[in-house]
């Protein structure tokens, strides 16, 4: 077995270009499968969650790439979020392990609520959904409880480098697959043919004039490569452990906002006595979270990320039904016959109903491809 896992990474390394364009391209087919034909939505989901765990594995391995890569390590500036991640990756097992298994529940939990909706009752399709909210929520506890700090989603090291500019070299081997064949070296060209070609002289007609340099234009270029406070800090330290009782309970609310909502919402899916309830445990939260400095660049970013996500409530329980399904039907209804609209039209009226018949399709919809979900 870990033979013919090696030769898997091995395939990897080589074809690694490929392999990430094939990804895309995947990812990309199953916006358009819902509506085309029986469980459709159930192909597409199934196919992205496929995908979601082979990146989420092919990221782990080519990090071990490019840790073992020294002359690749210099041009990947690491993100704020890696280096923090990453760190308590590498120092506390139990953290890695619990993050893996978050993220993995994060990806599969619309394909089991969509097995759960074709082979069970409706009650034990909501007791399903319950218990890996309850899940979710003591993994996030225990997270919590080992970093001692505000949770950052996700909590795992995401890919912030190009797979396709990793340097195809003798070293860039995988790490489980001993080398089978001896270093190939290139004969250097030989003295008297490096000079054999002599360079026109440049036509000064024909030679473009040299770019303005303007002050604006140099600060642009050199900010972005200016270090920071949080450039120089340990990885570890990129975000302050938790501090007040008042930053333990507005964390611990925050985690259990999703519990709460899947309780109620499984009692009275048209009530809005569940929309309310979180909504104000997400207000309450995030008036009790603490304001981290300026210099906290990572922990500003994840505030500013749940505060963005407060907008995907017009997605949820009643607000839903009684405002933002109307207004989207309408729009989408007056745009149908549009040129090139049209077309966005009619792919977004094949979600909509997947929006009333899944949970965690609201939130899966638009954030799961492409942002972080709940």
């Amino acid at each position: 077995m870990s033979k013919t896992l090696a030769k898997y990474e091995s395939f990897l390394i080589e074809n690694v270009s490929t392999i990430s364009s094939l990804e895309s391209s995947l990812r990309s087919i199953t916006w358009f499968l819902p509506g085309r034909f029986k469980d459709a939505e159930l192909a597409s989901e199934s196919l992205s969650t496929l995908l979601n765990l082979m990146s989420m594995y092919h990221d782990t391995l080519l990090a071990k790439i490019v840790q073992n890569e020294t002359q690749y390590k210099p041009l990947i500036p690491s993100s704020l979020h890696t280096r923090f991640t990453k760190a308590w990756s590498n120092k506390n097992a139990r953290y890695k392990w619990t993050a893996r298994a978050l993220e993995i529940i994060k990806y599969t939990q619309l394909v089991l609520e969509m097995s759960l909706r074709r082979n069970v009752s409706a009650k034990s399709k909501w007791r399903g959904i319950i218990l890996l909210e309850f899940i979710k929520a003591v993994l996030r506890i225990f997270l919590l409880r080992v970093t001692r700090r505000p949770l950052i989603h996700p909590p795992i090291p995401e890919r912030d480098f190009d797979p396709a500019a990793l340097p195809v070299s003798s070293t860039a081997s995988s790490p489980t697959l001993a080398p089978s064949s001896p270093t190939l070296t290139l004969v250097d060209t030989p003295q008297h043919l490096k000079n054999n070609h002599v360079p026109l002289l440049p036509d000064g007609l024909l030679t473009p004039p040299p770019p303005l340099q303007s002050e604006t234009f140099v600060e642009d270029y050199l900010l972005p490569k200016a270090l920071t406070i949080s450039s120089v800090k340990p990885s570890l330290s990129l975000v302050r452990p938790l501090s007040s009782v008042t930053d333990w309970v507005s964390e611990f609310i925050y985690i259990l906002r999703p519990l709460v909502y899947a309780i109620l919402i499984s009692l009275d899916r048209r009530s809005s006595k569940p929309v309310v309830t979180a909504l104000a445990m997400e207000l309450v939260a995030r008036n009790l979270r603490r304001t981290p400095p300026t210099s906290a660049s990572l922990e500003r970013a994840e505030n500013a990320q749940r505060d963005r996500d407060m907008f995907w409530y017009f997605l949820r329980g009643s607000i839903w039904d009684t405002f933002s399904k109307p207004k989207l039907e309408t729009v989408l209804n007056g745009t149908a016959r549009l040129p090139l609209i049209g077309l966005f039209s009619t792919l977004a009226k094949e979600w909509v109903p997947l929006i009333d018949e899944y949970y965690y399709c609201a939130c899966f919809v638009f954030l799961a491809r492409c942002l972080k979900p709940m």
